[in-house]
């Protein structure tokens, strides 16, 4: 690689920022075309400790915003123009910056007219835009959430921003995913009915589908509560039913969801996922006891599941990584990644997992790869693998 043009590009980003001259940053064009990873920006904010970079970690289901000094910056760009990416924009009030990286690792730098001319806003204080708002939101002040002049009460905080976490993770899946305009959901253990009806409004509201929505819940007392409040907020095709995951009658789906469905029930669910033919599948497991108790590894592995949070932990990985693996051998393709962690929320893993293709016979050599892992840990089933067979 050309040593002399980066180090001149970086010379120039840290020059554009102690000259109070920088605007804004993009890295693009990733080395490795499989990564999840597929683009990091920065730009300037002001914090507590200071004016630092903000860095924006931007993968095809969620974002990651981290803040850093200038110091630590320029050496996570350098790394990461080292290692990741071939192209990056810079923006300054003198002038753009456009560095380029071809496949011989030459660099090459093209300066043109400056395109911003005033520095942007460096208060961190905006609100940050939710695609849930509180305004006139007839079903936020039903659950609890805002009050009579829909604003946010301080004790429900936390469950505002899961539910727009939640709703940015869907979004992020439903914009990368083919469906039709009108579309089937299914949210299996919908509780109170925070994000089942999140969803809806979302779904109605944002992306102008026309959805049918069922939230199945056990609960009695919660369908009929929730019920009153879809009729209250005119979700004419929002519903609620009792019932149990495993048991209730379910129509052809196109997005299937469980989240902290406890133990087995996340595999209940995604066995329904799968036999209804959902195009999307979304679960947020809890509880990892079926295969915990049947860990029995013979060698050396064994000397680290004797210590009771770790053989918990594994047995965690290990029930995940397994439902992942068979939703692939059934022609899905699974994303394992962290939800959100809130006193609501104590398991914060989401599996994702959108259709590609359909199979009539699971993919053998998946099969064969899980078949290895029970062997190393000494575990004779997962019970979504007994459902699915």
């Amino acid at each position: 690689m050309s040593k002399v043009n980066l180090k001149q590009f970086i010379e120039t980003l840290y020059d554009s920022l102690k000259n109070k001259q920088f605007v804004r940053l993009t890295l693009m064009n990733k080395r490795d075309k499989t990564s999840d990873l597929k683009t990091v920006s920065a730009k300037l904010i002001e914090i507590k400790d200071g004016i630092k970079l903000s860095f924006v970690y931007r993968y095809p289901t969620k974002d990651i915003t981290k803040n850093y000094t200038f110091d630590e910056g320029i050496i996570i760009i350098a790394e990461l123009l080292n290692t990741d990416f071939l192209q990056a924009d810079l923006f300054t009030l003198e002038n753009d910056y456009y560095l380029t990286i071809n496949n011989k690792n030459v660099v090459s730098i093209k300066k043109k007219e400056a395109t911003s001319k005033e520095m942007p806003q460096l208060s961190h204080d905006i609100e940050k835009k939710r695609l849930i708002s509180t305004a006139n939101n007839i079903y936020l002040k039903e659950l609890g959430i805002v009050n009579a002049d829909w604003q946010l009460k301080n004790s429900m905080q936390d469950k505002y921003r899961q539910i727009n976490k939640y709703i940015e993770i869907i979004d992020g899946v439903l914009r990368n995913t083919k469906l039709k305009d009108t579309l089937n959901v299914v949210d299996m253990g919908a509780g109170k009915g925070y994000l089942t009806f999140a969803l809806y409004d979302y779904l109605q509201n944002v992306l102008n589908k026309t959805p049918n929505v069922i939230g199945i819940e056990i609960r009695k007392e919660l369908v009929i509560n929730c019920n009153l409040i879809a009729q209250k907020a005119n979700f004419l095709n929002l519903s609620f039913k009792a019932g149990s995951i495993k048991d209730i009658d379910l129509p052809e789906t196109d997005m299937l969801i469980a989240l902290h469905a406890c133990d087995t029930a996340t595999d209940d669910a995604i066995f329904r996922g799968i036999t209804s033919n959902s195009k999307i599948i979304i679960v947020a497991p809890c509880c990892h006891k079926q295969v915990r108790k049947q860990m029995n590894p013979t060698d050396d592995l064994s000397l680290i599941s004797q210590y009771g949070i770790l053989k918990e932990r594994q047995a965690e990985l290990l029930t995940d990584g397994i439902r992942a693996l068979l939703l692939e051998a059934y022609g899905y393709k699974a994303k394992v990644f962290e939800f959100i962690a809130t006193e609501h929320t104590p398991k914060n893993v989401l599996i994702v997992a959108v259709k590609q293709k359909n199979v009539k016979i699971p993919a053998i050599e998946i099969l064969q790869k899980i078949e290895n892992i029970k062997k190393i840990h000494g575990i004779e089933s997962h019970y979504l693998e007994t459902l699915l067979t």
